[in-house]
């Protein structure tokens, strides 16, 4: 004999018992609503990532493309500034220079200047207040000075700046602001505006030449002269 249960069939499936609430399982993860604010933020931090992720992968290529120029880059301004930094050879600086020498005929000559200054192993002075004696055969002399000048040793060659003036011992005195002086040969060459005077009057000229140690002197380029003398 089947036992039946009260109010029930037989065969029929026992009824569902319901679960109390310490029986029911506890969700993993709270959902909560976003509000419409939240969504707007979300939306816009997405959009951003889309277009700033981009740029910055493309940066980080070329980062890694660029790289090895960077770095033929820095060893380039290393070599520079290493060059840069050599010790450079000290000039020397005379004070109250006093040169001397013969011309190809023996006549003697002598440079002097307040100062004197030779850059690195050239032998070129660069001078300050130069001056120069020359003596010619006859026993005259002539004598140049000027505000600044360079001397070539090698070449006995003067050059001559600045309010240049040449005393010739007969009274000729020439002013101009430039001469070219080849001591060893005994001749000169200007050409700035010169202007002359002397036992003849006075003279202006665009330029002028000595020869022969200053025994002759050549007025070039348009001249204008007022000659003095004794009438008879």
């Amino acid at each position: 004999m089947r036992a039946l249960s009260s109010g029930g069939k037989p065969g029929a499936p026992a009824p569902a018992v319901p679960l109390s609430p310490r029986q029911m399982l506890i969700p993993s993860r709270e959902r909560t609503a976003l509000s419409v604010q939240q969504i707007a933020r979300r939306r816009l931090a997405v959009r951003l990532a889309k277009r700033v992720l981009p740029g910055l992968a493309l940066l980080l290529l070329a980062a890694i493309v660029l790289w090895p120029e960077f770095e033929r880059s820095e060893d380039r301004s290393r070599y520079a500034f290493r060059r840069s930094i050599q010790p450079r050879s000290e000039s020397l600086r005379v004070t109250a220079p006093r040169y001397q020498g013969v011309d190809d005929l023996n006549r003697p000559y002598t440079v002097t200047a307040d100062l004197a200054q030779q850059v690195g192993a050239e032998e070129q002075l660069d001078l300050t207040q130069p001056r120069a004696d020359i003596l010619m055969t006859d026993g005259s002399w002539i004598y140049l000075q000027s505000e600044t000048g360079r001397y070539d040793r090698p070449r006995d060659h003067l050059d001559l700046a600045g309010k240049v003036t040449i005393f010739h011992d007969n009274g000729t005195m020439l002013v101009t602001d430039g001469a070219a002086v080849d001591l060893a040969a005994g001749n000169g060459d200007g050409d700035k505006p010169v202007a002359a005077q002397g036992p003849f009057g006075t003279l202006t000229s665009e330029g002028f030449a000595l020869r022969e140690r200053g025994a002759v002197v050549i007025f070039t380029g348009r001249a204008h002269a007022v000659l003095e003398g004794e009438r008879k």
